[in-house]
C-alpha cells in the first residue's frame, strides 16, 4: 500500500513539473521596419516577455539569408521578466519589398517560435 501511495505522489509531482514551461510573448510577431536605402544597416530592438512559469532560454535562431543577424539574450529570462533581441539587417544587395522569417529555438512548449520582418528597401539609383 505504501509503495502504491509513493508511486502516486511521484506521478503527481512529475505531472506538475511538466506543466511549468517558459512562454515567449511578443506584442506582434510581424515586425515592420522603417523604409531603408540599399546599403543601410538597419537595427531594431525586439522586446518580449516570459509569461511562463520557468526561465526562458532562447538557444538559437534560423534565418533565410546572412543579411539578417540576431543578438540573443545571454542569460535566461525569468518568469514575468522582459527581454530583448537585437535585430541587424544588412540591406546591401537588397531592394524593394523584403519579407523574412526568423525561427527562434527555445525551451517553450512549441520549441520554435516564428517571427517575420518586413521592410521596403529603396534601390540605389543607376
Amino acid at each position: 500500500m505504501r509503495l502504491l501511495f509513493a508511486i502516486i505522489i511521484i506521478a503527481l509531482s512529475s505531472a506538475t513539473g511538466f506543466g511549468q514551461l517558459a512562454e515567449f510573448s511578443i506584442k506582434a510577431p510581424i515586425i515592420k521596419l522603417p523604409k531603408a536605402k540599399e546599403g543601410d544597416q538597419v537595427k531594431h530592438l525586439i522586446e518580449f516577455t516570459n509569461t511562463g512559469k520557468s526561465p526562458l532560454i532562447i538557444s538559437s535562431y534560423h534565418v533565410p539569408c546572412s543579411c539578417t543577424k540576431l543578438e540573443l539574450p545571454k542569460e535566461p529570462i525569468l518568469p514575468g521578466q522582459k527581454g530583448n533581441i537585437i535585430l541587424s539587417y544588412d540591406t546591401n544587395g537588397q531592394s524593394f519589398y523584403q519579407d523574412r522569417e526568423i525561427r527562434l529555438e527555445m525551451n517553450t512548449k512549441k520549441k520554435t517560435v516564428k517571427l517575420r520582418i518586413k521592410l521596403y528597401v529603396e534601390p540605389k539609383p543607376e
